[in-house]
C-alpha cells in the first residue's frame, strides 16, 4: 500500500497588509457574475415554482405538502409560490428577467394571479410596473423583452440555480 501527499493551495482573498490595517475585503467574483448583478427576489421565487412543478410532475416529490416539509416553510406558502404558474407565460419570463426593481414582490402580484384571464393579468402587470418602477426602468425592460424569443435554456438555467440550500435542485 502506497501513501501519496497531497497538497493544497487556497486563497482566501485577503492581503496581509489588509489584516493588519482592519479593513476587510470581499473575495474576487468572477467579471461574468459581477456584470449580471443579484437576481431579484420575484424572479428566484419564479424560478423556484418552475423547479417545484418540474419536482413534482417527475415524481420526485410526492406533492406540495412533502415540499413544504422539505423547504421548511408553510404548505400555505408553498401554495402562494406555486400561484406564480398562474401568470401568463410572457409575464412568468418577464419576471424571470427584470432588473431588481424596489416593491415588486409576491405579495404585490397575488391580485394578478387570482386573475384568470391572461390579457387583464398583461394590463394589470403594466399598471404594477408603472407604480412599482421608476419610468426609466420600465421602459428599459419593456424595450428588451421581445415575445416570441426562446429562451428556455436561460429559464431552465436560472430555475437550477435558485435556491441551492434547500437542496431541491
Amino acid at each position: 500500500m502506497s501513501v501519496e501527499e497531497v497538497t493544497y493551495a487556497l486563497d482566501f482573498g485577503v492581503r496581509p497588509q489588509a489584516r493588519r490595517s482592519g479593513k476587510a475585503i470581499s473575495p474576487q467574483v468572477p467579471t461574468s457574475e459581477a456584470a449580471v448583478g443579484p437576481v431579484p427576489r420575484i424572479a428566484r421565487l419564479m424560478a423556484l415554482a418552475i423547479r417545484f412543478e418540474a419536482l413534482v410532475r417527475d415524481e420526485t416529490m410526492q406533492d406540495y405538502a412533502e415540499l413544504a416539509r422539505h423547504g421548511r416553510v408553510t404548505r400555505a406558502r408553498v401554495t402562494q409560490i406555486m400561484k406564480l404558474l398562474d401568470l401568463a407565460p410572457d409575464l412568468q419570463e418577464r419576471i424571470l428577467f427584470l432588473p431588481p426593481v424596489k416593491g415588486l414582490n409576491e405579495r404585490n402580484l397575488r391580485s394578478l394571479v387570482a386573475q384568470t384571464d391572461w390579457g387583464k393579468q398583461r394590463t394589470m402587470f403594466q399598471k404594477i410596473c408603472k407604480l412599482q418602477m421608476h419610468s426609466a426602468v420600465c421602459r428599459r425592460e419593456r424595450d428588451a423583452y421581445q415575445p416570441g424569443v426562446d429562451v428556455s435554456s436561460e429559464v431552465s438555467r436560472r430555475a437550477g440555480e435558485s435556491y441551492p440550500e434547500t437542496g431541491l435542485l
